[in-house]
């Protein structure tokens, strides 16, 4: 079983920063549009996992379909970077971008499909 690790990270431009303690044991690979189109991977974290240490004012709300995920992205650089939302059971969940993580590199994660295009 993954140990949990303390990560940092933020968007391209810096503006936005946040840091994170997850076991990166589920990084979605989606076939949603949106993800798809923007390449995203997800990694989901209970709120109290993920702190924003910087750019909460550089930071655009984006919604599509049925607005129920709240996808933050920077108003300078673009990127998304994390997303807030309810699990099934009804409980929030951050979904953070891992490709935001600072030395992050995707080739060496587990990637889990994820069939976003049906639901």
């Amino acid at each position: 079983m993954p140990d949990n690790k303390t990560y940092t990270g933020g968007c391209h431009c810096g503006q936005v920063r946040f840091e994170c303690t997850t076991d990166m044991a589920m990084v979605t690979a989606c076939n949603c549009s949106i993800c798809t189109k923007k390449g995203l991977h997800f990694v989901f974290l209970d709120p109290s996992s993920f702190q924003l240490r910087a750019g909460a004012e550089n930071l655009k709300e984006y919604l599509f379909n049925r607005h129920a995920i709240h996808h933050q992205l920077c108003i300078d650089c673009g990127v998304d970077v994390f997303a807030r939302g309810k699990k099934p059971d009804g409980s929030d969940v951050v979904a953070l971008n891992v490709s935001c993580i600072d030395g992050i590199e995707l080739s060496k994660l587990t990637l889990t499909p994820v069939d976003g295009r049906s639901r």
